[in-house]
């Protein structure tokens, strides 16, 4: 424990800038061998490269990974500076719910992190990115989506590809569900980057809106 509290300390004495959380919680099941994969390994590739063009994103904004298919934390919170995208393999089920709850979580001590540390930080985003139908319980996930955005603890972005279960996903989320056209995970992720560098150019607490989606989804 005691190395932990160090590292923190540490993490946030160099680099005391106003934070910008981001989390991915990423549908790896079976049903997304193939192209699909492929095509989301090459997206996050793009964020990577395209946050790293921003240095001053590249201080504030912190990208992480939940994966599902099984539940597993890819990637904890790391800055743009040091965010390296993992490899993702697709297997399993979509225990939906339990990746949302884990997500939720993590956003939460993250945040705990910050003002223990003297930091500010935006309202974390959290992406939901899937192309089926949860196979485990997801009612306390809607839940906890919903008192999160009515307490505005973080904002919740819902994406379904080819194949998602939009009428869940509209259960979930207070937003609309997004649908990704074809697999334009490439044209979404470098979306995501751009908007990711221009609320870091903001000041924490101000209300930000997203840009269309435009050229990538529609509702």
């Amino acid at each position: 424990m005691t190395d932990q509290i160090v590292f923190e300390t540490t993490e946030f004495a160099s680099n005391p800038e106003p934070r910008c959380p981001c989390l991915l919680v990423l549908d790896t099941s079976a049903s997304m061998a193939g192209a699909r994969i492929d095509e989301l390994n090459a997206g996050l590739a793009v964020l990577r490269d395209e946050l790293r063009m921003d240095p001053l994103a590249m201080k504030r904004v912190e990208v992480g990974i939940v994966t599902f298919g099984p539940v597993k934390v890819e990637q904890g919170f790391e800055s743009a500076a040091s965010f390296t995208p993992p490899q993702l393999e697709a297997q399993g089920d979509t225990p939906m719910g339990s990746a949302i709850e884990l997500a939720i979580e993590l956003v939460r001590g993250r945040k705990t992190e910050y003002r223990a540390n003297g930091i500010s930080y935006y309202r974390p985003w959290i992406f939901l990115i899937t192309d089926g139908a949860p196979t485990d319980h997801w009612a306390k996930a809607a839940q906890l989506v919903r008192d999160g955005e009515h307490g505005k603890a973080f904002a919740f972005f819902p994406i379904g590809v080819q194949g998602a279960n939009h009428q869940v996903l509209a259960k979930i989320s207070k937003r609309t569900p997004l649908a990704l056209q074809g697999l334009r995970f490439r044209e979404l992720f470098s979306w995501l980057s751009s908007s990711l560098r221009s609320v870091s150019r903001s000041t924490p607490g101000t209300e930000f809106r997203l840009e269309s989606p435009s050229g990538w989804a529609s509702v």
